[in-house]
């Protein structure tokens, strides 16, 4: 087996790849781009020889730009002013794309990373019931890349009571999207669309997730403040990343205020560090003393 082939066969088996074949410094530019058409072209062929013979799983007609509007709608609505409201829906309304015989060649041909594309191949090949491509491969029905939201067929098949993974899609998106990408001005301490704070992605998702869908549960403040017993028996996020004390207080905080995405939001915000002047002042004249 050539030194091409244990690569490519590397990449299929894990996601793991290295770009240059040994031997290629002279033309980097040309071997990167070599290997990744290599790697994703028989990632596709080993994609379409997987699922061949197997049917897709029957989804509902969707006008899938309409739905996801109005699945996002109740949090961009809680998140943003009302000036701000309709760039943000116009931009998350694109961005879920949902994963389908007729498109996931294209996808995995067009994703920006080729980690990416291995992990949208497991992620089709496990809604339409074929092997996965390899045993470290995540059984999961959404993965996000900056405002992209890829979303599997299970969506409309698993019946999670507190799950909605085109909400925990969308979620990302708020902090992976500049506000100038959406036509928004950026100030000082706005870049991107939502600050929050790096550790508390995943645990900002969950809660959105969880919160819309206490919000078409419950039509009033008692109803969802009974659910949260239920949701801390029930509904464990599945994610080593989730801070579970912030995602149960920032559910429960959520359940109680007229607006309660704006509390996960305060929730998962960074933390403003205080300066201490004691602290300062101790450093300060250790400074003095050293000079």
């Amino acid at each position: 087996m050539s030194e091409k082939e244990q690569l490519v066969k590397q990449f299929l088996e894990t996601g793991e790849h290295d770009q240059v074949p040994h031997g290629s410094i002279r033309d980097w530019v040309g071997a990167v781009k070599a290997a990744d058409s290599s790697m994703r072209e028989a990632l596709i062929s080993e994609v379409m020889r997987r699922a061949k013979g197997l049917r897709e799983p029957t989804s509902p007609t969707l006008d899938f730009p309409a739905f996801t509007r109005s699945k996002v709608s109740p949090m961009v609505n809680g998140l943003f002013s009302q000036s701000e409201r309709e760039s943000v829906l116009s931009t998350l309304e694109k961005s879920v794309v949902f994963l389908t015989a007729d498109n996931i060649s294209e996808i995995l041909s067009h994703t920006m990373w080729l980690k990416t594309a291995w992990t949208l191949a497991n992620l089709y090949l496990a809604s339409i019931g074929a092997q996965l491509l390899g045993d470290g491969a995540e059984r999961i029905v959404g993965l996000s890349e900056e405002t992209t939201c890829y979303v599997s067929h299970e969506y409309f098949l698993k019946q999670e009571r507190f799950a909605d993974f085109v909400v925990h899609e969308a979620a990302h998106v708020f902090h992976n999207c500049k506000r100038e990408t959406v036509g928004l001005p950026e100030t000082r301490t706005r870049e991107f669309l939502l600050n929050i704070d790096f550790c508390q992605r995943e645990t900002f998702a969950y809660a959105c997730e969880v919160y819309s869908r206490m919000l078409e549960l419950a039509a009033t403040r008692t109803a969802r403040v009974n659910l949260v017993t239920e949701i801390e028996r029930e509904f464990h996020p599945p994610d080593e990343r989730v801070d579970v004390a912030k995602f149960r207080s920032a559910v429960a905080a959520a359940a109680q205020a007229n607006n309660g995405w704006k509390k996960i939001l305060q929730v998962c915000a960074p933390v403003k560090r205080e300066r201490n002047s004691a602290v300062f002042a101790e450093r300060r004249i250790d400074d003095e003393v050293r000079n």
